[in-house]
């Protein structure tokens, strides 16, 4: 079960994010400052963090900067009620992972928290082994014996998607949305032009399969 922090100083804003996010099946912990947060790290081995910007004793982009100074890695979604490109530009350069204005809407943040849950667990993998066939998330390559084949970063990122999940369908719109970013403006044809590539490069490979799913998506079938 994931456990998720929330660094949120309005205690009626934390008590609402904790209740929608405990209804989905998370374990949530709840800090009231910046301060608070980092008790709660010593305490507890959190998935993911959705802090404040604005909290009492340590901000939301000291507390950010602080964890990743540290080599936490978890996923931080940073919520505020800024908008102005350049809080956001902030956030980002001291290593938050998503964003998330003010008033928050309950389905958006599921949404970038399960997105930014995914990302987190198929970086934490790093590899995938298919029988002769192995991913290597790093070098971005896929190697079979001596067929080493580095591929670009959004192939690599799709093929390893569907691979960590087999038999698992994705829709276009999932994939795009977390592999491309929920701001994409990409379309979801993006996704089968990709797939086609995969295909076409991998097509004598006998160990996985990407197949297209009727009106729905695509999933990868393990044959090793």
């Amino acid at each position: 079960m994931f456990h998720i922090l929330i660094a949120e100083d309005d205690r009626n804003a934390n008590k609402l994010m904790g209740a929608v996010l405990r209804a989905e099946g998370y374990t949530v912990t709840s800090a009231f400052d910046g301060r608070e947060a980092l008790e709660k790290l010593e305490e507890h081995q959190f998935d993911l963090i959705v802090a404040d910007v604005m909290m009492p004793n340590l901000d939301g982009y000291e507390l950010t900067r602080m964890l990743r100074e540290a080599d936490y890695r978890m996923p931080i979604l940073m919520v505020t009620a800024k908008e102005l490109p350049e809080d956001k530009h902030k956030g980002f350069l001291v290593g938050t992972d998503d964003y998330m204005t003010k008033p928050v809407d309950k389905k958006e943040m599921l949404l970038r928290i399960q997105a930014l849950l995914r990302r987190s667990r198929i970086v934490n993998e790093r590899r995938i082994a298919i029988g002769s066939v192995t991913l290597n998330y790093d070098a971005l390559t896929v190697s079979r014996g001596d067929d080493i084949q580095a591929l670009p970063p959004k192939e690599f990122y799709l093929l390893y998607k569907l691979l960590a999940y087999p038999g698992q369908v994705f829709t276009r719109l999932q994939l795009l949305d977390e592999i491309w970013g929920l701001e994409t403006e990409s379309g979801e044809n993006t996704i089968t032009v990709h797939v086609n590539r995969l295909r076409k490069r991998f097509e004598h490979y006998p160990e996985f399969e990407i197949q297209a799913v009727r009106g729905l998506g695509y999933r990868a079938v393990k044959k090793a």
